[in-house]
């Protein structure tokens, strides 16, 4: 899904923009869906592409939404990301290429089953619940 810059600065609001096509972040502990509990699905804030079920969302107290597994692989994107000084696993949409966030190890717990957290922006995401709102 290839978009000029200008559709998307249309689009998304100016948070939303420097999330998704400038790689920023938000403030942790700030992001409308990081306290969200309805169960659904979490979508692409740009583009609509199914990502996440509640399901696998979990509170990591990292201050961001994180996941534990991905609805469907072909709808992420993983990337290294060397900037900032830091070598870190960028997670982006496979459909529109926004940044979502990013992808850390963790130790496998009962909330973690899979030992991976997909720590992603509130902003990066659209929630539709169970009902399709």
């Amino acid at each position: 899904m290839k978009k000029p810059e200008s559709f998307w600065k249309k689009k998304l609001s100016k948070e939303q923009y420097h999330i998704l096509r400038e790689k920023g972040t938000e403030i942790p502990g700030k992001g409308k869906l990081l306290h969200n509990k309805e169960t659904g699905v979490y979508v692409c804030g740009a583009c609509g592409s199914e990502l996440f079920s509640s399901d696998s969302k979990f509170d990591s107290g990292t201050g961001w939404p994180s996941f534990y597994d991905v609805m469907k692989n072909k709808n992420i994107r993983i990337e290294e990301d060397n900037r900032l000084g830091m070598n870190r696993v960028e997670v982006l949409c496979a459909k529109c290429g926004s940044h979502l966030g990013h992808l850390f190890k963790e130790t496998k717990t009962q909330k973690c089953p899979t030992g991976k957290r997909y720590c992603i922006n509130s902003l990066a995401l659209d929630f539709k619940n169970k009902n399709g709102k």
